[in-house]
C-alpha cells in the first residue's frame, strides 16, 4: 500500500450470523478516502475482527463463535479465500486478534483467556500452542460475572504482550515465547472496580496508553515502561460531555500519529468523541463529539495516512469515512458504504 497518498485497500469484518458479507475487501480513493467493494467471503463464521499480516498478502480473522477459531485468508486477489485450515482456538467468542513473535494471539471474550496459534511461513496457522486463562471478576454482576478478555496487542517495543480484560477491571502484562507460543504473565494492572476496560491504545512515543472503558465512558491514561513491563493508572477522563443522555458503551480508541489528538466511538451516543492531547500525553481534554455517521460504532480506526477516519457502525450496516481536520481534530463526514453487520475496518 502506498501510504503517502492513502491508495490501497480496506478490509471490513462483519457478522454473517446477522447477515453480513464475512470478510470484504474494498478499494480506498486515493484523494477522496471513499471505499469501493471489490469482493467479499462468508468462509470464516463471524469474522468480528481482522489484523493484516506483514506484506498485505495474508489477513487474519477471529470467528466468534461459541468454540471459536481462527483463520487466515489469502488476500492477493479481490475476493479473500481461506489459506490452509481454520484453526480452533480453544476459547469461547474469540473478540479480537493481533500478531506477536510469530504468533497470532486471540482474545477469547467468553471464556476469559488468550489463546496463541503459531505462524508458518507461508502464513497459515498451526494448532493451538497455549492458552492462558484470565482469573477474577468485577462488581457489575451482569457483565462482569468472570473474566472476559477483550483485546490483546503487542506493547510497541515488541517486547510484552497486553490483554485488556473487562470482566476483572485489568490489563495484564505478559511475555511470549517465540520459540514455543507460551504465554506467561508477568504483571496486572488494577483499574477502577466497574469500569469494564474493553480497548487499549498506546501514544506514538511508546509511554502512555489509553484504556477505553466500556462500562462506564472514560478513558484512563496509563504510563508505560516498555524495560520493566509495567503499566501505571494515572488518571481518568470522560469521553461524553456531561449532559449526555442514555446508556452508552464505548467500543475502539484511537491515536493520532503526531500524539496530538485522541478518537473513542461510542455506542448508543453514536459519536465520535474527540479529545486533545497535551505536550506530555497525560492530560487529554474533552474537545467535542460527532455522529459517528450511522449506529452502534463497533469499531474505529485511521487509515495509514493518519488524515481519515473510519468508522464500523454495526447496527446501521454502514462503514462511514471522515475527514479529520489536522487543527483540531475534529472529523468531518465525507460518505458512507453499505456494510450490513459491519465490526471492524483495517486497512493493508
Amino acid at each position: 500500500m502506498d501510504s503517502s497518498n492513502g491508495a490501497g485497500r480496506a478490509f471490513i469484518g462483519s457478522f454473517t450470523s446477522a447477515g453480513g458479507r464475512g470478510v470484504t475487501v474494498a478499494a480506498v480513493d486515493p484523494l477522496t478516502g471513499a471505499l469501493t467493494v471489490l469482493g467479499a467471503t462468508d468462509a470464516v463464521a463471524d469474522p468480528s475482527y481482522l489484523a493484516p499480516g506483514p506484506g498485505g498478502t495474508v489477513l487474519y480473522a477471529v470467528s466468534e463463535t461459541g468454540p471459536g477459531a481462527a483463520a487466515a485468508l489469502d488476500v492477493t486477489a479481490d475476493e479473500p479465500r481461506t489459506l490452509g485450515e481454520i484453526r480452533p482456538v480453544d476459547g469461547d467468542g474469540p473478540t479480537h486478534l493481533a500478531l506477536a513473535a510469530g504468533h497470532l494471539v486471540t482474545a477469547n471474550y467468553t471464556s476469559g483467556s488468550v489463546s496463541v496459534l503459531p505462524v508458518a511461513g507461508d502464513g497459515t496457522l498451526g494448532p493451538v500452542a497455549s492458552v492462558l486463562a484470565h482469573e477474577g471478576s468485577g462488581p457489575v454482576t451482569d457483565r462482569q460475572e468472570g473474566p472476559h478478555a477483550h483485546q490483546v496487542l503487542p506493547d510497541p517495543s515488541g517486547t510484552w504482550v497486553l490483554s485488556v480484560d473487562l470482566g476483572t477491571d485489568s490489563v495484564r502484562v505478559c511475555a511470549l515465547d517465540p520459540a514455543t507460543g507460551e504465554l506467561r504473565p508477568h504483571g496486572e494492572t488494577a483499574l477502577r472496580p466497574g469500569i469494564g476496560p474493553r480497548h487499549l491504545a498506546f501514544h506514538p512515543s511508546g509511554r502512555h496508553a489509553y484504556v477505553l472503558n466500556e462500562l462506564e465512558p472514560t478513558v484512563t491514561v496509563c504510563r508505560w515502561d516498555a524495560t520493566g513491563g509495567v503499566l501505571e493508572p494515572v488518571g481518568e477522563t470522560p469521553v461524553l460531555p456531561g449532559d449526555a443522555t442514555g446508556p452508552s458503551y464505548p467500543s475502539e480508541v484511537v491515536v493520532a500519529p503526531d500524539g496530538r489528538f485522541l478518537w473513542a466511538a461510542n455506542r448508543g451516543h453514536d459519536s465520535i468523541s474527540v479529545l486533545a492531547l497535551d505536550a506530555t500525553g497525560e492530560h487529554p481534554s474533552l474537545v467535542t463529539t460527532v455522529d459517528c455517521g450511522g449506529h452502534w460504532p463497533r469499531d474505529l480506526a485511521l487509515d495509514p495516512t493518519g488524515r481519515r477516519l473510519y468508522a464500523a457502525n454495526e447496527r446501521s450496516g454502514n462503514v462511514a469515512w471522515f475527514t479529520v481536520d489536522p487543527e483540531t481534530g475534529v472529523p468531518h463526514h465525507e460518505g458512507s458504504l453499505d456494510a450490513p453487520a459491519a465490526s471492524c475496518v483495517v486497512f493493508g
